[in-house]
């Protein structure tokens, strides 16, 4: 048997190597083309949607608004599932472990930032699970007590809770929620002190302060915006910047007197980090798209509710800003972390 020549074996290492490039260049062309074709055929079946509260939640009513237009833009259903549970954690954790296709996501809202401050153990990581992929909007949280209580002004609230250090109390849909944050932001900017009375949800809450148990609470417009109306509740301010357009007689607390009190409720959509990054931009892409339809805008309007006009690399970065602000309004104001 003869051995190749020199001049062959080079040739042959030489076809060797073309072969290989040209290879591992259509494997990065049809990697590339697959990652170009997936955000146009998602979503191609069900999206499960998970919110960590129950049904009728400020989060819930909001979230169920824009993912009913979503499936109607995008010809697939978006299947929400209440989770509640461990103050939302575990409706959180549920997402966390699911595959990053763009098949599972999470509304979610506030809540999610106070979690990291709240709970010592969290069954995920805030930071490194999850990607905020689209905002939904913002909305004040609304300060309300019973006619009975003889509130009339926020100003009036506040004397009396100085007046009697410690003896007012204030209700939340529970420890680390957005009403219990608003609520102690408002205490800390007032310097006073008062009870907190955490309960399971704000139904129960609602009910407590109509009776005149509780003297006040503070929670997102949805929820007691009809109780408003009706007169049952009466509404002393808003924490936003400017007034709510569905409470244009209400003031705001820093009209009130108090600069540092406003605290935002804000709403949007999560995703598993390792998601497809073309899933997310199309997902932020529909979601800004549903948020503008008139329908939509007019059902959000009634809630209080301000679209946040944010690319997806802004609302995540807006919510892991959020997160350090709460740990921070957490630290000064004293509350104690709990085990979940």
């Amino acid at each position: 048997m003869t051995c190749p020549d020199r001049d062959t074996r080079r040739r042959a290492a030489s076809f060797a190597l073309v072969s290989a490039l040209a290879l591992g260049t259509a494997g990065i062309a049809v990697a590339q083309t697959s990652a170009q074709t997936s955000a146009q055929t998602w979503p191609s079946r069900t999206v499960s949607v998970v919110i960590p509260f129950t049904a009728g939640n400020a989060n819930d009513v909001v979230g169920r608004i824009v993912l009913d237009q979503l499936s109607r833009q995008l010809g697939q259903p978006f299947v929400v599932e209440n989770r509640p549970g461990a103050g939302g954690t575990t409706g959180v954790a549920s997402v966390a472990r699911s595959t990053p296709d763009g098949y599972t996501m999470l509304v979610h809202s506030s809540s999610f930032s106070s979690a990291y401050a709240i709970y010592k153990n969290l069954p995920y990581d805030t930071f490194a699970d999850f990607v905020g992929a689209a905002p939904i909007g913002v909305q004040p949280t609304v300060l309300v007590t019973a006619p009975s209580k003889g509130f009339k002004t926020l100003a009036e609230l506040v004397a009396a809770a100085k007046a009697r250090p410690g003896e007012l109390n204030f209700a939340s849909a529970g420890i680390g929620a957005a009403s219990h944050l608003a609520a102690e932001r408002f205490r800390v900017s007032a310097g006073f002190t008062a009870q907190h009375i955490p309960f399971r949800g704000p139904t129960e809450a609602l009910t407590e302060v109509m009776a005149g148990r509780i003297d006040y609470y503070f929670l997102p417009i949805a929820p007691a915006l009809p109780l408003i109306k009706e007169g049952k509740l009466l509404a002393l301010a808003v924490s936003s910047a400017k007034r709510a357009p569905s409470l244009p007689d209400v003031p705001t607390t820093a009209e009130a007197g108090l600069k540092d009190a406003a605290y935002n409720f804000w709403n949007g959509l999560f995703v598993p980090t390792k998601t497809p990054r073309d899933v997310v931009e199309r997902l932020h892409a529909e979601t800004a798209k549903a948020v503008q339809e008139p329908a939509v805008q007019e059902k959000l309007a009634k809630l209080g509710v301000e679209p946040l006009a944010m690319s997806a690399e802004e609302f995540d970065k807006y919510f892991r800003d959020d997160v350090l602000a709460t740990a921070k309004l957490v630290k000064e104001a004293g509350v104690p972390q709990q085990s979940n």
